[in-house]
């Protein structure tokens, strides 16, 4: 008889008892089944959380909402997770919120182990302040019961922006500059063009304001005196002008 080798036989066992070692780990790992909870939206939120609430989750005929609180200017979803059994379920909104929110239909089957979405709209356009009203989600023929505080605000006014604003001061200060330069370019051709200096210039303008007020003095006065005046000044300016020249 031939004797089995103890080496081949473990070999041959090995890749079966990694498999079920492998099996046994994958049924042990618990299924991350974790979701975070929902928590009042913000009125600015473009898309509200969902409302989570489950119905059957522990036993038959319970409702548990997730949150029961919400605040938003915006249309949102109600999701119903359906659990260990189906249930039939009512939802209807107050008064105050039926103002400005509506539901497509307010009964619904929620199969076992599966989610069903109902969006609820909203048109909060013609708000002037925040409206707060409840969502009610029934089951059980109304012997079980969740309501959902709901808090609408207004819809943001749209805002104008000046084209005014929008132009760039970059732009302005450039102008500025361009138009200081295209000045003193001027002034420079004219000086070439006459072949003066900036102190000539400067005893000019002294000078023509002088003559100015003397002839306004001598205007205002008259007599001899104010004309001698008006003739010293003259000759002051032309002696100016002289000096500088030569």
């Amino acid at each position: 008889m031939t004797e089995s080798d103890p080496t081949s036989a473990r070999e041959s066992e090995s890749p079966t008892a990694a498999s079920s070692t492998r099996s046994d780990t994958d049924r042990t790992q618990p299924a991350d089944s974790s979701r975070p909870q929902s928590s009042p939206s913000s009125p600015s939120s473009s898309v509200p959380t969902p409302v989570h609430v489950h119905v059957n989750r522990n036993q038959p005929e319970t409702l548990t909402a997730e949150t029961t609180a919400l605040e938003t200017n915006d249309s949102f979803v109600l999701e119903l997770h359906g659990h260990a059994a189906p249930a039939h379920v009512h939802c209807r909104l107050d008064d105050t919120l039926a103002r400005v929110a509506t539901l497509d239909s307010p009964n619904y089957y929620i199969e076992a182990d599966s989610v069903t979405p109902i969006p609820i709209s909203v048109s909060a356009d013609s708000l002037q302040e925040p409206i707060r009203g409840n969502l009610e989600i029934l089951t059980g023929y109304g012997s079980e019961s969740v309501s959902i505080t709901v808090t609408i605000s207004p819809t943001p006014p749209d805002v104008d922006i000046d084209e005014s604003l929008s132009s760039s001061p970059r732009a302005d200060t450039g102008d500025a500059n361009a138009s200081t330069t295209a000045d003193r370019s001027s002034i420079a051709r004219l000086r070439a063009e006459l072949g003066l200096e900036p102190a000539t210039f400067a005893v000019l303008a002294l000078g023509a304001l002088a003559l100015i007020l003397a002839m306004t003095t001598a205007a205002s006065i008259g007599g001899p005196v104010a004309t001698f005046g008006v003739g010293v000044v003259v000759v002051g300016v032309i002696v100016a002008l002289f000096l500088l020249v030569t």
